[in-house]
């Protein structure tokens, strides 16, 4: 992977997906670019400008939403400002996740940087300081409609900004925001004209899950090929269906990947070359070993698209109304989150088939009637042991769970602010769902690892490849080998864990390195 940057370089085009993951997972340091704060600068200047002016401008001499309508008066902006941050930091419910709130925090300075938003260098300043001085300001799971952007989620950031809710510091303690950013020698920020309608206006949270989802979906995608190969061998299914000439028979490209990966797994395999000769009776392995590279590589090209999506928000300006290099100041609508929500939905749906079509082949993998040899249930002494029976039991009610969080977010609305806002996104609400599918989904992924590893474990005196062969010892050092019941809820933890910290990929690549 490489060493971590000691800090990140925030300029007018905005980081890397690779970058909001540093920041916002593990912890690395934002810097704004000269660049940058050239930019915020000039557009601080138009909207001092515009400020100035006696024509109505939104959010800067008017009020907002349903409220444009009401002029205000010059020395009134400034609470007007504050005021916004305030009854906008509305949220409730759990607090979200450290990460997100680090990736949302990131991607709204990443949209002051641009200048479009004419905020002024201080205050993009103040922002890049709370990120490097870890503090993390509470933000809860309800509030956000997904239009206007990501507003009650932005809102406490921006109280935060103002001095006031609570934040955790970088020891993850609960803190009143005044007294943290004290401690971290930072100014609480007096918002100017526009401020506070730039800090909120913005689709951060949602692209920041989605950003963070991602990547999570990639490495899943590949420890996916791992455990179906690893099916294949304990089911004594054959390889021969993920040729490269079947496979390019139907060219789309995470099929390709997936069947190539599969290939690599299953090279040099003896469990799989003890069945290839004439006395095999089996002409075709179940739709769940035989299809896995078409599910596999249709979520990978969901994935695609979905990464296609994100790169192109990440050179995005969300804000309204929006400062323009030729000095307008122009309302707009790119604050709706409906490009972002809908490939969060899209995910959902991928990510819950992935872990449907692997619990299939922990099923079988159980069945006396499908093993092929198999005790029932993988158990020491069926009857007196039950084995793995419960285990896909677990799977089974994850694959439910996933298949009731696929159902869209994106095609729910309920208009909002006086009717002014009267089609929304939902897409913080697709993005709060996708995590959770993604957690289920490396759950499953972890009963079909260490049944599978099991199921090849009573093959023996045959061994699998070489590859998932390095995957099951690696698997050992946590979990052990057949044997009477024992409790089987640490194990699941002890793999869930082995896929999320890279392990079980790592125990592969270091045979053959998977796409």
């Amino acid at each position: 992977m490489g060493a971590m940057p000691t800090s990140i370089h925030i300029g007018p085009a905005g980081p890397s997906p690779e970058d909001v993951v540093a920041v916002a997972r593990r912890g690395a340091a934002v810097r704004l670019t000269p660049e940058a704060r050239a930019a915020v600068a000039a557009g601080r200047k138009r909207v001092d400008a515009l400020a100035a002016d006696p024509a109505p401008a939104y959010g800067v001499s008017t009020g907002f939403g349903a409220l444009a309508t009401r002029h205000i008066a010059p020395d009134l902006r400034t609470r007007l400002q504050a005021s916004l941050v305030r009854s906008h930091a509305a949220g409730t419910g759990d607090e979200v996740e450290r990460e997100v709130v680090r990736a949302l925090m990131l991607l709204r300075l990443r949209t002051l940087a641009g200048g479009g938003t004419g905020v002024r260098v201080e205050t993009a300043e103040a922002l890049a300081g709370l990120l490097n001085a870890g503090i993390t300001p509470v933000v809860h799971e309800y509030g956000s409609l997904g239009c206007s952007g990501d507003l009650a989620p932005l809102s406490h950031v921006a109280l935060a900004l103002m001095g006031e809710g609570t934040v955790r510091d970088a020891d993850g303690e609960l803190r009143e925001a005044a007294e943290a950013l004290h401690e971290a020698s930072l100014e609480p920020v007096e918002l100017a004209a526009k401020e506070g309608l730039a800090l909120i206006n913005g689709t951060d949270g949602m692209l920041g899950m989605l950003l963070l989802a991602c990547a999570d979906v990639a490495e899943l995608l590949r420890v996916a090929d791992i455990t179906a190969a690893m099916s294949v061998e304990a089911l004594l299914g054959t390889d021969r269906v993920f040729a490269a000439d079947l496979q390019e028979l139907r060219p789309h490209p995470g099929q390709a990947a997936a069947a190539a990966n599969m290939r690599a797994l299953l090279a040099d395999s003896p469990v799989v070359a003890s069945h290839r000769g004439p006395d095999c009776t089996r002409v075709q392995d179940a739709y769940s070993l035989r299809c896995a590279p078409q599910v596999a590589g249709a979520v990978r090209d969901t994935l695609a698209h979905a990464e296609a999506v994100a790169h192109r928000e990440l050179a995005a300006v969300i804000d309204n109304p929006v400062v323009l290099e030729d000095g307008r100041v122009e309302s707009n609508g790119n604050f709706h989150g409906a490009p972002v929500g809908y490939v969060l939905d899209f995910l959902a749906i991928a990510v819950a088939d992935l872990a449907s079509i692997a619990e299939r082949r922990t099923d079988r993998m159980l069945d006396v009637a499908r093993s092929h040899g198999l005790p029932a249930f993988l158990a020491d002494d069926p009857g007196v042991d039950s084995g793995h029976m419960i285990a896909q039991y677990t799977q089974a009610a994850l694959v439910s769970e996933l298949k009731r969080m696929a159902a869209p977010a994106s095609v729910d609305s309920i208009p909002s602010s006086a009717m002014q806002e009267d089609h929304v996104s939902m897409g913080w609400s697709a993005a709060r769902k996708l995590r959770r599918c993604v957690d289920a989904l490396t759950s499953v992924l972890a009963v079909e690892l260490i049944t599978a590893a099991r199921a090849l474990d009573l093959r023996a005196p045959l061994e699998p490849a070489p590859a998932t062969a390095a995957v099951r010892d690696m698997l050992r050092t946590r979990v052990p080998g057949p044997g009477p019941d024992r409790h089987l809820a640490p194990e699941i933890a002890a793999a869930a864990r082995l896929i999320s910290d890279g392990s079980v990929r790592a125990a592969a690549d270091s045979v053959t390195p998977l796409a």
